[in-house]
């Protein structure tokens, strides 16, 4: 099938190129030249593992294109995606501009029947405010063209984006028309080879399916973040309570890490618009709105324990001292900073009069990007450059390359011999025995006074 994907980022770009990997012919359309031009070279602007490869195997077989021509784009689509970017509002709400300003340029350039799918994580009720803005434009220029507005929510997990658009667990298609279901259907026929994974529902049903799936998992992850902080108080160890009810098959291993709060792009802004949309129809999501102000205190939480190590009051005992980090990005396998804890930290560190060492294995061009050059930050090319120099080790994002590592040159190499792991991806007996004081998160601190 012929298809057309407005937006080139983690969604658009993964979508567009799994479609063609399996035989469509997709355009992506995108309005930065640059972006556009890079992608024609096999340039990516994001850090997605296998991803690469696969934009420049297709490209080059001719089934994946990239333009800022969206005319051109909208005439060679049978399926046309909106897959750009819903950002947070100053209120939380998601900010529809950009899916608003696609529609009304599907409108403008619609010239034979289609099927419009809502890609983008958007609020219940904008399939109605996409499918009008089409109509409003098809109507200024007198022309009546068959069209659908469908609901095709997506369920990537970035750093294994590939992998779920290639293999997902469920395709949901809202739509009203069954024909247009049908045009879907097609498409995705060649990931539904073994199990029909199509779950069909009405579209403002699919709509809040991507934010209640969202929500649930961030749910989840500030329930265990609170429990953490209760079993730091009373001295019990979190993971072994992790491992307790993780065995309970209604519960499951699942979003269950305790740790340094979530990051990312999804749920942080996908729990507030939610918890905004309800508000918007008179109803106030106390629970969404816990989770979310759980998630902002615990993105402190590590350096809570920082200070505790080195209280002398009013930062004095961090001012001056140095800080290893390992890890940026807001989780592994990305180079995606957006809302990651680690920005926290180190405004935090930086405030009470310390200085930065960072290695994260994808982030660094994005870390430089965020924080510039400034004299209480050194960017490191490897873990080890970090330590050169440090005080006290932060791990933050939890990369496979920090998982062991050498304890006793870190006790060697840290002046202070502390490790802060807001993972909770290292042993505290082990660190403990290579003569290591050692923090985790809903573990306390383990040794030394």
């Amino acid at each position: 099938m012929r298809v057309a994907i407005f937006g080139t980022g983690y969604v658009g770009l993964v979508t567009g190129t799994c479609l063609a990997e399996v035989g469509h012919d997709v355009v992506c359309v995108d309005i930065d030249q640059a972006k556009v031009d890079g992608l024609g070279q096999g340039i990516i602007p994001i850090y997605e593992p296998g991803l690469e490869p696969m934009v420049k195997a297709n490209h080059a077989a001719g089934r994946l294109a990239f333009t800022t021509e969206a005319a051109s784009a909208i005439a060679h689509g049978q399926v046309v995606f909106i897959a750009v970017g819903t950002p947070p509002d100053e209120d939380g709400s998601a900010d529809l501009q950009y899916v608003l300003a696609v529609a009304r340029t599907i409108g403008r350039h619609l010239a034979q029947p289609a099927v419009v799918v809502n890609k983008s994580t958007v609020p219940v009720g904008t399939a109605d405010k996409v499918r009008a803005a089409i109509a409003a434009e098809l109507a200024a220029r007198g022309v009546e063209i068959a069209f659908d507005v469908v609901s095709n929510p997506e369920f990537l997990k970035e750093g294994d984006a590939v992998a779920d658009c290639m293999r997902p667990d469920r395709i949901v298609i809202g739509a009203d028309n069954p024909d247009a279901v049908a045009v879907l259907r097609r498409l995705y026929a060649p990931f539904n080879r073994n199990r029909d994974r199509v779950v069909e529902m009405d579209v403002r049903s699919a709509e809040l399916t991507k934010y209640a799936a969202n929500a649930m998992l961030a749910t989840k992850i500030s329930f265990m973040n609170e429990i953490a902080n209760i079993a730091e108080r009373v001295g019990a160890d979190i993971e072994q309570v992790r491992q307790g009810i993780g065995s309970d098959p209604r519960i499951g291993w699942h979003f269950i890490y305790p740790g340094a709060g979530y990051g990312g792009s999804c749920f942080p802004k996908d729990v507030q618009a939610l918890a905004r949309t309800a508000a918007q129809h008179g109803h106030q999501a106390q629970l969404l709105n816990a989770v979310e102000a759980v998630n902002d205190g615990q993105k402190g939480h590590l350096f809570e324990l920082i200070q505790r190590h080195y209280d002398r009051g009013e930062d004095e005992g961090v001012r001056g001292k140095t800080f290893a980090v390992w890890g940026l990005a807001f989780k592994p396998n990305t180079d995606d900073m957006r809302a990651a804890p680690s920005r926290r930290l180190l405004a935090q560190l930086w405030e009470a009069g310390a200085t930065v060492r960072v290695f994260d294995p994808e982030a660094m061009h994005e870390a430089r990007r965020v924080f510039g050059e400034r004299a209480d930050l050194v960017f490191c090319e490897t873990a080890y450059e970090a330590l050169e120099g440090a005080d006290a080790l932060a791990v933050i994002t939890e990369w496979k390359q920090f998982r062991s590592p050498d304890f006793a040159r870190l006790r060697q190499t840290l002046g202070d011999a502390v490790v802060f792991d807001g993972r909770n991806i290292y042993d505290p007996q082990e660190i403990e025995a290579a003569g290591l004081a050692y923090y985790g998160i809903g573990r306390g601190r383990s040794l030394h006074a």
